[in-house]
């Protein structure tokens, strides 16, 4: 009996291998053992800065938020907790946004956190 190869299939999982290597430059996308190294990094890469892009954004706004709230007399993390303490639910990219768009909107939730600080302040 024949010995078996994989024949077709074989060719099939390198070209799926050889589609993802492309736009690499040189080895990276012509031989099939530093193909399979730069296609299995790129994807480790790839996962890691799904997470850093997150990440980075959510500092952005929270440095807008915070520029936004200085110009109005308090900083962020005071802002936050009376937003919290008023029960203003926004997540950070909404504030960012209302901080740059209509900075009239962003001045009513700053003093209603304030109010509610104050309000707490005496409660307590």
């Amino acid at each position: 009996m024949p010995r078996a190869r994989k024949g077709a299939a074989r060719r099939q999982a390198k070209n799926r291998w050889f589609k993802l290597a492309k736009g690499n430059r040189g080895t990276r996308s012509r031989c099939w053992r530093k193909i399979k190294n730069a296609v299995v990094r790129a994807g480790v890469f790839a996962t890691e800065h799904r997470k850093l892009v997150k990440r980075d954004y959510r500092r952005l706004w929270i440095t807008r938020i915070t520029a936004a709230a200085r110009m109005r007399g308090t900083n962020y993390s005071r802002l936050m907790a009376g937003l919290k303490a008023a029960n203003i639910n926004l997540n950070r990219k909404m504030l960012s946004e209302v901080a740059i768009a209509d900075p009239a909107a962003f001045d009513q939730l700053a003093q209603k956190a304030a109010a509610a600080l104050q309000q707490q302040a005496k409660a307590a």
